[in-house]
């Protein structure tokens, strides 16, 4: 039987990227997203790929989400939790309190949220698997970033818990780690500290490429892949570990 899973925030970015793995390997796919137009689209596309459009940290929108994979999926193998917000730019003293509670509100609480939901269906599954999208900043600390390093940290320790919690019923659960990864976002970051430090858009992505061994930006189809195979069945007893992704980034 095909694999059936849910990609949070799988609408964009490195979660349509997943999604359409996952989808090319013949699994059915379920993604939620608030964007509901990009939601509509993506269905639209394939008949292997369903969707919901809510905020996993609301419970009004989890009652709708799994309601939705209960009647479209019958079920769950892989949970993807790629959904996450990275906050304000600011030192710590100056940081505003109310974007810190809504930073750990998404990335930390509403992940605890979807994946209590989740647990009975992957209690149910004969290889259940649950993927937390960390970061290059769960890693190595984040200057400016203090919300979004946190949780990114706190990530680890969650996939940690639930790869002891869960073991016995042969759920595997590891962490992500993507580095500065190609695309329209990492152009409007690379643009962003360009303006911010009087440089150019090329001198701030030589500075990026230094950071790393491997001079070049993150496919996003490559992380597909790694969530593919942590997934899968060569994957069965590697649990609780962290998976960067980054061309062996030095810091963030």
């Amino acid at each position: 039987m095909s694999q059936r899973v849910l990609i949070t925030a799988g609408a964009g970015g490195i979660g349509l990227a997943i999604a359409k793995a996952f989808v090319a390997n013949g699994a059915r796919v379920h993604i939620a997203d608030v964007n509901a137009e990009a939601v509509a689209a993506i269905v639209a596309e394939n008949e292997n790929t369903t969707g919901s459009v809510g905020d996993i940290s609301k419970a009004e929108d989890l009652e709708v989400l799994f309601k939705d994979i209960e009647e479209q999926l019958g079920g769950l193998d892989v949970l993807v939790n790629n959904a996450g917000i990275a906050g304000a730019t600011a030192p710590a003293n100056d940081y505003p309190i109310d974007t810190w509670a809504a930073v750990v509100n998404i990335n930390l609480t509403g992940t605890l949220m979807v994946t209590q939901r989740a647990i009975p269906l992957l209690k149910e599954s004969d290889a259940g698997s649950i993927l937390v999208m960390s970061s290059l900043a769960g890693r190595f600390g984040y200057p400016n970033r203090i919300a979004y390093a946190t949780t990114k940290w706190g990530l680890v320790g969650f996939a940690k818990t639930l790869a002891l919690e869960l073991g016995d019923f042969g759920i595997t659960a590891n962490t992500i780690h993507p580095g500065a990864v190609e695309g329209p976002r990492m152009g409007s970051v690379l643009a962003g500290r360009a303006e911010a430090n009087g440089t150019t858009v090329e001198e701030e992505t030589n500075k990026a490429l230094d950071n790393q061994s491997i001079r070049k930006f993150i496919d996003p189809n490559d992380i597909a892949q790694l969530a593919l195979f942590l997934a899968g069945p060569h994957a069965r007893t590697i649990s609780g570990q962290m998976f960067p992704i980054d061309g062996d980034s030095k810091h963030s």
